[in-house]
């Protein structure tokens, strides 16, 4: 069957006249005379509206109807002793070729191809070509032109077996059918075109485009020409939604076919010096592709995404408006070896959220490191809710110390992943995975019931010591999703633990954001006596108004402003304007009743002049990194109660391998 892609012209004409009354057959040979009349089924064949004819087993045609003729355009004299195979193109295709020598050599079967001919008028002519062998007793099929000499194939045979004519089992011919498809080609090659085109923007849809794409990453395709590598613009229109909500599916539609047309008018003009054009296709929504076809560099595919950008960002008129939108795109381009559809579109489909999530309207190229990370953290989220249930989190412990007296007055409890694959893994890796898909909740019940499980027994190994508070991160969504209030009622009657001697960490825009149900959560964790503390100060909203309504005893200052008391000219004096600024923070505090606990505490120097401000507490490497709770107890063991300072980076000493405290993530259960 002919593998063409050109569409078929019009079928012949209806109206023509379908049945001839004369019969072509071969002139009788010198001597042979009184032929008897010929048989009744001569004139069934003559006057049939099948275009037929007898082949004999040379290959040649011994006698044809006249609506062969007329199908062919060809004068009836011409088709005797026309070799039969030329004139429906069977000898273009291996296959059809080496099944009509078969039925030729008289082995049983049945031929049936769609062929594409060239008419003599010029159009093309789709048949439907039918060879049957022929019965032994058929008189006609006996061969007549032996003497012309065989007609060569394509690989040099004549079509025949080679046996003798006069052999007892010798063939005696076939019959050949043919039938004008043209209409029905048509037809289907319509229906096809429906099939695989948008019927909005008319650009190939998901399924066409897909099926170029497989076809372009056969090796057979780019290894023949070409540079052997394929490229891929994924786009999606930033701000359609609200323009399809608002005004209707109509004027969407009509938006698209405009973006249709400005994407083709960019695609010719990226084809005019190059050897391809790529392919536009709408994949569905407002989800447009641009395949490029044997690429030559990322460069040709950022020059590409930059043009559609700029057409894209003019303004549109439809329907007497003027409608503005813009386009994130993905851009991946790379060896077509070794690539498959659907990674090709997986990393053209992540590429096109990174352009999203970095701010829209604009391109970004595939990153394979930033891919990693993603696959990474899809890993992680596929194993985070079975890991509470296997016991792969811990919990370790950082010291808050008085200011005054340099006692540890309590701990805030810091979790770690015991990754099988990863590692430890801090907070700050998995935390905001858990808030995403609810997992959060789960775990940072375990968080809460653990570490206070954990202080009251310091409280109980160590009766002679002042009792230290435990403090622990909470997330906006446990409050939402779970009945926070119930779960520390529960985890303090289950462990014994006193109220007091529980602080519950929230940041600061999730604190000032509070109303309704959070906020009745916490003034009723509040009212049991919980200490609730805003973790990162400074850093969020700093609504000092609504702060003083909030049930709020502690307020933990965000890092940043410690480390501007740390410079790297030790003799540099203290910038006034750092002082002040936590100066200011700490004595509104101290009117509101709060507490201050300064995070990132790491010099001696930052100490000695938060304790000259009025800070409370502090907490940082200066004092201890996290632990785990046995060093705990031996520092609340130890003569004092005074914790060992753990490296003192203005002494030189590292400050790596854990994420800073006071981070608003790493801070996070």
């Amino acid at each position: 069957m002919s593998g063409t892609s050109q569409g078929p012209t019009p079928a012949a004409d209806p109206n023509r006249p379908t049945v001839t009354e004369s019969e072509i057959t071969a002139p009788p040979r010198a001597g042979r005379v009184g032929l008897p009349p010929p048989p009744p089924y001569h004139s069934v064949f003559a006057t049939a509206p099948l275009a037929m004819a007898v082949v004999g087993r040379d290959g040649r045609v011994i006698s044809a109807n006249g609506t062969l003729a007329d199908l062919l355009g060809r004068a009836p004299d011409t088709l005797v002793g026309a070799v039969a195979a030329d004139l429906v193109d069977l000898a273009s295709d291996a296959r059809a070729w080496h099944a009509y020598r078969d039925l030729l050599s008289g082995r049983e079967g049945r031929l049936r191809c769609t062929r594409r001919l060239k008419h003599p008028e010029g159009h093309s002519l789709w048949v439907q070509v039918s060879v049957t062998p022929l019965p032994p007793d058929d008189g006609a099929a006996r061969g007549e032109h032996d003497a012309d000499g065989p007609h060569d194939g394509p690989d040099g045979d004549d079509g025949r077996d080679g046996r003798d004519e006069c052999d007892g089992h010798a063939p005696h011919g076939v019959l050949l059918s043919v039938a004008d498809v043209s209409a029905r080609h048509e037809l289907q090659a319509r229906l096809r075109h429906l099939q695989m085109h948008d019927p909005v923007t008319r650009l190939p849809n998901r399924t066409l485009f897909f099926e170029r794409l497989t076809a372009a990453l056969e090796a057979e395709s780019y290894e023949r020409s070409g540079t052997g590598r394929i490229g891929l613009c994924s786009l999606d229109l930033d701000g359609f939604k609200a323009i399809n909500d608002a005004l209707g599916h109509r004027v969407g539609d009509r938006l698209l076919a405009a973006v249709a047309e400005r994407l083709l008018l960019c695609a010719e003009e990226a084809g005019r010096s190059r050897a391809c054009t790529p392919l536009v296709a709408r994949l569905g929504g407002d989800e447009f592709a641009l395949l490029v076809e044997d690429s030559t560099g990322t460069e040709q595919l950022a020059d590409l995404a930059e043009s559609v950008l700029a057409a894209i960002q003019d303004p549109f008129d439809v329907d007497g408006r003027r409608l503005s939108v813009s386009a994130s795109i993905g851009v991946v381009e790379r060896h077509a070896d070794g690539t498959t559809p659907t990674a090709l579109m997986q990393a053209a489909d992540t590429t096109l959220y990174w352009a999203k999530a970095d701010g829209k309207s604009r391109w970004t190229l595939f990153d394979p490191e930033r891919n990693a990370h993603r696959m990474t953290r899809q890993a992680l989220a596929s194993a985070l809710r079975p890991a509470v249930e296997r016991g792969e989190f811990a919990l370790e412990y950082q010291p808050l110390v008085g200011m005054e007296d340099d006692r540890v007055h309590g701990v805030e409890a810091l979790v770690r992943w015991n990754h099988p694959q990863f590692g430890t893994l801090t907070p700050n890796r998995f935390i905001s995975i858990a808030e995403e898909d609810g997992s959060i909740v789960k775990l940072g019940r375990w968080v809460l019931r653990t570490a206070c499980r954990q202080a009251r027994r310091w409280q109980v190994e160590h009766p002679g010591e002042p009792p230290i508070f435990v403090s622990v991160n909470v997330a906006v969504r446990q409050v939402w999703d779970s009945d926070l209030v119930a779960d520390v009622a529960e985890t303090l009657k289950e462990t014994g633990l006193a109220p007091e001697l529980l602080q519950l960490e929230l940041t600061e825009s999730a604190v000032m954001g509070s109303s309704g149900r959070p906020l009745q959560a916490l003034t009723a964790l509040s009212d049991m006596g919980v200490r609730i503390a805003i973790d990162d100060f400074g850093t969020g909203y700093s609504n000092l108004a609504y702060l003083s309504r909030l049930p709020v005893s502690v307020l933990k200052l965000d890092g940043a402003f410690v480390r501007g008391f740390q410079y790297e000219d030790r003799a540099a004096a203290p910038s006034p304007a750092d002082e002040a600024i936590v100066e200011a923070m700490v004595q509104l505090a101290h009117r509101l009743g709060l507490t201050v606990t300064a995070e990132c505490v790491e010099t001696s120097a930052q100490a000695t002049r938060l304790r000259r401000i009025g800070c409370d507490t502090g907490q940082g490497w200066l004092y201890s990194r996290p632990v785990p709770p046995d060093r705990i107890s031996e520092l609340l063991g130890a003569p004092g109660g005074q914790p060992d300072a753990v490296g003192d980076p203005a002494a030189g000493d590292p400050v790596v391998g854990d994420p800073v405290v006071g981070d608003p993530v790493a801070g996070n259960p």
